[in-house]
């Protein structure tokens, strides 16, 4: 049984098995990485994967003759993207950031703005009804614009049973938001059995612009390590000076062979 298992893997195997690395958009956190290195490694072709978070890169081990728009395929489904075609993906990959970090210091901005009267609302005028309908106003473009990402992704996670750290943002706002609105249009349903139908708008609105402050305040240090990464790389020599025939010559370091000194 074992040399015919062995055959069959063989035969299985292509002749040519190509390995390389693809910069990977969207992560968050560690869940994201898994996730990442997941949905690759199901994917038909692909024998190993291996994200590193910290460089958001995934090395992959592939079949040769596969497309690699495949790849890319299989982790857009789950909310993330990797860089196959581009001539500079690391350059296409710190373009995208920068865009990135834009557009969370907007969303974080905004989502600030309308935040804070929702929060004053809940914690000084929670009984004011007139203060709930505004406050329901304001929620729905934060939550459902300005945190739409959370949403949406929570939804691809969870299409192939995952979870990340966007489904518990989703999750809690979600039905924060959901019972909140319920009260504000059926405050009857609890005030008939003798309880108060509290909203918890300024929850929700608070968490979404809080994680998003978070991811704001990530990226700018990210991106702030890359550049400095950048400069310390750009310190290392090009050159050296190489004794040959007792004269001295200066090459470049990746024409260095074995056995110069």
């Amino acid at each position: 049984m074992d040399a015919i298992d062995i055959i069959e893997d063989t035969e299985r195997k292509p002749k040519m098995v190509s390995k390389k690395s693809f910069p990977v958009t969207g992560m968050t956190c560690a869940a994201c990485a898994s996730s990442v290195e997941s949905m690759l490694g199901h994917t038909e072709g692909v024998y190993n994967a291996s994200v590193n978070f910290a460089n958001s890169m995934v090395l992959v081990e592939y079949d040769s003759a596969m497309d690699l728009s495949d790849l890319q395929n299989a982790v857009r489904q789950i909310g993330y993207d990797i860089i196959v075609d581009a001539e500079d993906p690391t350059e296409v990959q710190e373009e995208l950031s920068k865009k990135h970090y834009v557009s969370i210091k907007k969303r974080t901005l905004w989502s600030a703005i309308l935040t804070l009267p929702i929060f004053l609302l809940g914690m000084f005028f929670m009984d004011w009804v007139l203060g709930r309908w505004i406050s329901l106003v304001l929620a729905v473009p934060i939550l459902f614009w300005f945190g739409r990402s959370f949403f949406i992704n929570a939804l691809k996670q969870a299409r192939f049973g995952k979870a990340n750290m966007d489904t518990l943002v989703a999750l809690s706002t979600g039905i924060a938001f959901l019972f909140s609105a319920f009260n504000t249009f059926f405050p009857e349903f609890w005030l008939s059995k003798g309880m108060e139908p509290h909203v918890y708008y300024e929850a929700a609105t608070v968490i979404i612009t809080f994680i998003s402050l978070g991811k704001l305040l990530e990226e700018k240090a990210k991106s702030n390590t890359s550049s400095a990464i950048k400069k310390l790389i750009g310190l290392q020599p090009k050159t050296l000076k190489v004794i040959a025939d007792g004269e001295e010559g200066e090459i470049p370091i990746s024409s260095v062979k074995v056995g110069q000194t």
